[in-house]
């Protein structure tokens, strides 16, 4: 399956129709999703009607949006007409009476709405496991998670069913399955794209953003979808192109790397280490000043557990039916009751706090090198039937080096490198300065075309086809 960037070129010069595009597309769901479990609902007459709408425009001679023709996967937490917001579960039952802005803004540019994408119950975990539609599957080995929340979206795009799709990051949830899947996954700036209709996803914590393939089909979809509404609790500063910074060189940067965990408790597994000290030294290749780092990581327990707590419930509250909620889900609903909205403040101002600490590092570099996740892409499961406490602590090995960022608010990238000796794709972390995306793209653009970015060639075997519900 093409790209973004590649998709939009076929469809505006007339090589290929929009509804060519999009029969691939359904032809390919078709093929991987019943294995796979990446859609949760395919709009395929919906979507029908919709390019062919593209194709007639076209035809009328009007000027074809920036996505003219592109299918698009949307992540189950965000509202598309017609379609149940379910946050990954059985609770709600309404459809929602309009799109949410960021999907009308995809229309408007001509993109093509294929379906909904799984992901866990409220995305509270990192693992794309729901009682309600079963285990997502990593292509790259179907025996292991393909991460989450945004799983469903990073399969639907890393096996060619989309070229891109949206997802949500509150604590890794982009970069934790674009580096399982190998796929780029950027999350913005605090505040770069809107959540409306809601004020906010998960207070301070939560980012809408794409998944990719590649590094220019995030930065032009990222250039569509960007920008406020008078709703929306924080804004971005800054207002450069981000598709003109993913075509330009970087320049020389300074760039810090650092292993250290920030997390007590979490061993880093060595592929990682091993993929960051590799890309360091591509960096020092490519001509940038490349030096190891001591990042001082500020606890981020009163700042995090509050607004995590605050944002299950504020999604709880708004559901149908909430004796339909997984009882995981209904547990940490208790266990937030003493989140108050003058808890909730207080964590807001430590939120505050823990950025301006946080990004002292950016005293003394452009960009910072991490690892994405501690370790490799577990075995399915893994939090599965879980309560609150052991869901959490097994998923900290995951979302150790990116909760902070969600905390302190800055753009993170998860890069791929390659495939790791265990067959799964491997990635680092770019995290720039405060509002600053274009240098990370940028840079990952930088790095893509030194080495090119991995592709799944097609299905594993020996695979469990574990897609059925767990009751």
């Amino acid at each position: 399956m093409r790209g973004v960037v590649e998709t939009v070129r076929l469809t505006t010069t007339g090589e290929a129709s929009a509804r060519e595009v999009l029969e691939e597309s359904i032809a390919r769901i078709d093929e991987l999703n019943p294995r796979l479990n990446a859609f949760t609902r395919i709009l395929a007459e919906e979507a029908r009607a919709e390019a062919d709408e593209r194709d007639a425009a076209l035809a009328r001679g009007e000027a074809p949006g920036p996505l003219h023709g592109v299918p698009v996967a949307i992540k189950e937490e965000i509202d598309v007409a017609g379609c149940v917001t379910t946050y990954g579960g059985r609770a709600n039952t309404t459809p929602a009476a309009a799109d949410s802005e960021v999907v009308r803004r995809l229309r408007a540019a001509g993109a093509v709405v294929v379906g909904k994408t799984a992901m866990p119950e409220f995305g509270s975990f990192p693992f794309t496991e729901s009682e309600h539609t079963g285990y997502t599957l990593n292509p790259w080995d179907e025996s292991r998670s393909p991460g989450g929340s945004s799983g469903g979206t990073a399969v639907a795009v890393a096996t060619g069913m989309v070229p891109v799709g949206l997802g949500g990051d509150a604590g890794g949830s982009i970069r934790v399955p674009s580096a399982f899947t190998g796929v780029y996954g950027l999350k913005p700036q605090r505040g770069r794209v809107t959540t409306a209709p809601q004020p906010h996803l998960w207070w301070a914590l939560g980012v809408v953003g794409p998944l990719a393939r590649s590094v220019a089909d995030s930065a032009l979809v990222y250039d569509v979808v960007r920008g406020n509404l008078p709703t929306d609790l924080y804004r971005a500063g800054g207002d450069a192109s981000f598709a003109s910074a993913a075509a330009r060189e970087p320049g020389r940067l300074r760039v810090g790397w650092s292993l250290k965990v920030p997390s007590a408790g979490v061993r880093l597994d060595p592929v990682h280490a091993q993929a960051v000290r590799d890309t360091a030294a591509l960096l020092t290749e490519l001509g940038h000043d490349v030096a190891e780092v001591d990042v001082r990581y500020p606890d981020p327990t009163a700042a995090f557990v509050p607004q995590f707590l605050a944002g299950v419930r504020t999604e709880a509250d708004q559901v149908d039916h909430f004796d339909r909620l997984e009882r995981r889900t209904r547990e940490t609903y208790r266990l937030g009751s003493w989140v108050t909205p003058r808890v909730r403040d207080a964590a807001l101002r430590q939120t505050e706090a823990y950025s301006r600490r946080l990004n002292r590092v950016f005293e003394d570099v452009d960009v910072l090198l991490t690892p994405v996740t501690a370790h490799r892409p577990p075995k399915l499961g893994i939090v599965m039937g879980k309560g609150t406490v052991r869901s959490s602590l097994a998923s900290l090995p995951t979302v150790t080096y990116m909760v902070p960022w969600n905390l302190a608010g800055n753009p993170a990238a998860s890069v791929p490198t390659g495939i790791g000796a265990d067959g799964l794709p491997v990635a680092v972390q770019l995290v720039g300065r405060t509002d600053d995306e274009p240098t990370v793209l940028s840079l990952s653009a930088q790095l893509e075309r030194a080495r090119p970015f991995p592709r799944w060639a097609g299905p594993a075997h020996g695979s469990p086809g574990a897609t059925s519900p767990v009751s």
